[in-house]
């Protein structure tokens, strides 16, 4: 149980603010749009345990004129009394040591979002500069603190003035406001809708709080002047349900259990939908773990097991049947799954994989015995009845495209492989350096061949659009050519059975027109790997390629520009009198300036495809590709800028 004296002295110090500064990307990741939004997280983190552990029921966000930012919640406050080894306020340490808080033992947070940080001492050091107010007590005290320049060095995150008592309130809580410090994050601004976005999300994981958010910001500084307020009562149920807007659902009320033993607590959610991808999303104490891990494990053992034994009790599944495979009960499945426990050991290349081995005994016993008994009620009986029946028909149609491959391994021995005249491999076989190009389109593809490096560059034209996996079963994705085309180049098999130790090429690269036939086949291959091959991006295979959309020529002088931004100031750098080329298309560009441009690695531009929230990007990938025109048309409408106009000339 955890500990309602909150002093100082709970405050432990790991280590001192140091290096911050120096290598930012060490703490944050990167000093991108991420970073900058990973130390408001840090922040809001801290709120958000305060009062999911029962202390307060509100947190506010609100972007403020200059790229600021405040949080608010009205939780017990900061300690503000001095702590028992450092001789300084409760709050001085939480901003000027690194890892330093309350959640290093279990006294005083039960669970905590915020082990998975860095801490505010973070935000503290790459800010301009931080205010803290707490009210506490009946007392609102400030501290405010700064990283100016001092002797040409920059001081990061000191204490411009130590904490001070203002005067007496009946509130409690903590206010810090900050602004990132455009030394080390450029221009970057805060994003409302990304901000948004992951507060819903938290408010979904943490039934019944209260999470405002506001841009109070003018238009002139990125203000969008938007407000939402988030609060479920319903908690990950309420989450399904809006991950399966737009998409045909099999039963109306998502199977939710919850059970806890001593200080280990889970909650899942399920809910079917007529689809063929399964969507589980995995939470520990509010932290995504897109990685899966052992509550993931023991979740789909449990789910296997119940629903097995059902069809048995109910004679769905006769005596001399096999039971049916994990995966069959997982067609169509969208589940939140949300696990809160202590000591958590993450693994994986972004520590987004639960490692604790306890947790899968755990999950599995208590989700099987809670699941079992909802099931057997009979307002949820007749939806067990629909996952089962789901689940046969996957059966039927798993065997089926097992039939498809060996015949198709069959074929591919008799007449080689299906790549043969589409695939231009490399000559090398070094799979850590390899690269395959995915091109649009005959001419673009010739014009690839012809430009590459043919030592570690393979190129395999698309003849025509893949096909929207969003909408077809397994068999009548495996029959699409140019789907079990790049199949057979990857070398990795689809989900279930993906195994990324056989992938044959360290960069998958989608190359194709800057037009709005190349960006509809870049959704489509996206949609395919997100739904089939999602490790591919999460473990940093996907990239887009980037040919330029303009080439101004003036003279001998030849400049290639990306982005309209660049442009503008390539016109003038360069001059009225200079040429001015838009391409339309991959094709328009011959094989050198292909590779000089889009192709060479000493010169060319390439988008990395990450994951930064997978339920966010499942829910955009079934507005765009999924069958519901009415929310897809209400999501362009509401994100589409229709006022951008393109006004690129042939010459000028």
């Amino acid at each position: 149980m955890a500990n309602h004296e909150y002093k100082a002295g709970d405050i432990r110090v790991l280590e001192g603010l140091d290096a911050v500064r120096k290598r930012p990307g060490m703490y944050i990741g990167t000093t991108g749009s991420k970073g900058l939004h990973h130390i408001l997280w840090e922040i809001i983190d801290n709120s958000v345990d305060e009062v999911a552990n029962g202390y307060g029921d509100t947190v506010t966000v609100e972007l403020l004129d200059g790229n600021v930012a405040r949080v608010s919640d009205n939780g017990r406050g900061i300690p503000v009394d001095k702590h028992p080894k450092l001789k300084v306020s409760g709050v001085e340490v939480v901003f000027t040591q690194l890892h330093a808080g309350a959640k290093f033992d279990s006294g005083q947070y039960a669970y905590s979002g915020g082990l998975h940080g860095v801490g505010a001492s973070v935000t503290n050091a790459l800010s301009e500069w931080l205010t803290v107010d707490v009210k506490r007590d009946g007392f609102l005290y400030r501290a405010e603190f700064h990283s100016p320049l001092v002797g040409g060095k920059i001081k990061s995150g000191v204490v411009k003035n130590p904490l001070t008592l203002i005067g007496k309130t009946k509130e409690k809580g903590s206010t810090v406001t900050f602004k990132p410090d455009e030394r080390v994050f450029g221009q970057e601004k805060f994003s409302y809708p990304v901000i948004a976005q992951r507060m819903r999300e938290v408010a979904y994981l943490n039934k019944g709080i209260t999470i405002a958010v506001k841009d109070s910001r003018l238009p002139l500084d990125g203000g969008t002047e938007k407000s939402d307020v988030f609060c479920y009562k319903g908690g990950i149920a309420d989450y399904v349900q809006y991950l399966n807007e737009g998409r045909e659902v099999l039963y109306d009320k998502p199977l939710y259990v919850e059970a806890s033993e001593g200080n280990f607590e889970v909650a899942v959610a399920i809910q079917h939908t007529s689809g063929y991808a399964e969507n589980i999303y995995s939470y520990v104490n509010s932290i995504p773990t897109a990685e899966g891990g052992t509550h993931e494990v023991g979740f789909k053992s449990a789910v296997t097991r119940v629903f097995n034994e059902f069809a048995r009790k109910n004679n769905i599944l006769k005596e001399k049947q096999a039971n049916l495979l994990g995966e069959d009960f997982r067609e169509g499945m969208v589940a939140v799954i949300t696990v809160k426990m202590q000591n958590v050991q993450f693994e994986g290349q972004t520590k987004g994989k639960l490692g604790n081995p306890e947790a899968k005994n755990k999950v599995e016993n208590l989700v099987s015995e809670k699941l079992e008994a909802l099931i057997a009620m009979r307002g949820f009986k007749s939806a067990a009845e629909k996952i089962v029946a789901k689940a046969m028909g996957a059966a039927k149609s798993r065997e089926a495209a097992k039939r498809a491959k060996d015949i198709a391994r069959q074929q591919n021995k008799l007449n080689g492989s299906n790549l043969i005249g589409k695939l231009s491999s490399c000559t090398g076989r070094n799979a850590q350096i390899n690269e395959l190009f995915i091109v649009e389109g005959d001419s673009a593809g010739g014009s690839a061949k012809q430009a590459r490096d043919r030592s570690f560059q393979a190129i395999l034209p698309l003849r025509g659009k893949p096909l929207n996996v969003e909408k077809a079963p397994l068999e009548k994705i495996l029959a699409n050519e140019e789907i079990s085309t790049i199949i057979s180049a990857l070398g990795t098999g689809i989900e279930p059975a993906f195994n990324i130790d056989d992938l044959k090429y360290d960069k998958v690269i989608i190359l194709a027109d800057a037009d709005q036939d190349g960006a509809h086949i870049r959704a489509l291959l996206l949609t395919f790997f997100f739904r089939y091959m999602r490790p591919l991006i999460t473990e940093g295979h996907v990239y887009i390629g980037m040919p330029p959309l303009y080439k101004m020529q003036r003279k001998d002088e030849v400049r290639y520009f990306y982005d309209d931004a660049a442009l503008e100031i390539g016109k003038k750098e360069m001059g009225k009198t200079a040429l001015l080329q838009r391409f339309k298309g991959l094709g328009e560009m011959n094989p050198e300036q292909l590779w000089d441009t889009t192709m060479d690695p000493a010169h060319r531009a390439l988008t990395r495809v990450t994951i930064e929230d997978a339920a966010a990007a499942d829910k955009r990938i079934t507005v765009l590709m999924g069958d519901d025109s009415a929310t897809r048309k209400d999501y362009i409408y509401q994100y589409a800028d229709f006022n951008r106009v393109d006004d690129f000339a042939v010459a000028e």
